[in-house]
């Protein structure tokens, strides 16, 4: 939160951080506490659910408490690093965009701590996700966005997939509603803590929902 903070400091931008927090026994929510106390609850605000409700639903428990024209949306584990907000700010501010995606396939962009096999899973998933949908981005599995919020609420409204897919539907929408969508070259950390999840099951449920997503738009 340190480096978020200091990265709308640098842009000279007013700033809240919704921390979503489904219960998780990892500790989560007393950290975030902790974190409240320090920035202050005007900046961190916690929104505590019994358990977990889909990311969907996380996104609009999250926008449901947001006061700004703008939203972030971006993992808390530093897969995502705040020193790219500022690309993210320039790029709206070119164009006026209504959304802005970070894109790890772009020139400037790129992975770190991934094996070759991971890297193949996701290259894969975005070219198969790019043929069957052809939705403008190079990046269509990627989660760390800038979003006008009125744009925001409307896309999410529409969007029915859960998972990994939900990212995908979420600029499919966008383009069928017709808002603007531009890209910003990041690189994407595996993440420091914790291990992530990518599995047969995880594989299978994302050609199902892409699947569907390709029969419904």
């Amino acid at each position: 939160i340190w480096l978020i903070d200091e990265a709308f400091q640098k842009c000279k931008i007013t700033y809240e951080i919704i921390i979503v927090e489904d219960s998780s026994p990892d500790g989560t929510y007393e950290v975030a506490k902790q974190l409240q106390v320090l920035f202050g609850d005007d900046k961190v605000v916690i929104v505590k659910r019994a358990g977990k409700l889909g990311l969907g639903t996380a996104y609009l428990a999250g926008l449901k408490k947001t006061r700004g024209q703008f939203v972030f949306l971006m993992d808390a584990d530093l897969s995502h690093h705040p020193q790219f907000i500022s690309s993210f700010i320039q790029k709206q501010k070119d164009g006026d965009y209504d959304v802005v995606t970070g894109t790890r396939y772009r020139l400037g962009g790129g992975v770190s701590g991934w094996d070759i096999k991971r890297k193949l899973v996701s290259r894969g998933a975005n070219f198969l996700a790019s043929f069957l949908l052809n939705p403008g981005v190079s990046d269509l599995t990627g989660s760390f966005r800038l979003y006008k919020k009125e744009a925001l609420q409307s896309i999410v409204d529409r969007v029915q997939s859960k998972g990994y897919v939900f990212q995908m539907e979420v600029i499919v929408r966008a383009r069928e509603l017709n808002f603007s969508i531009a890209e910003v070259p990041i690189t994407f950390v595996d993440r420091i803590y914790g291990q992530s999840k990518l599995g047969g099951t995880e594989i299978v449920g994302y050609l199902k929902g892409l699947l569907n997503l390709f029969m419904t738009t």
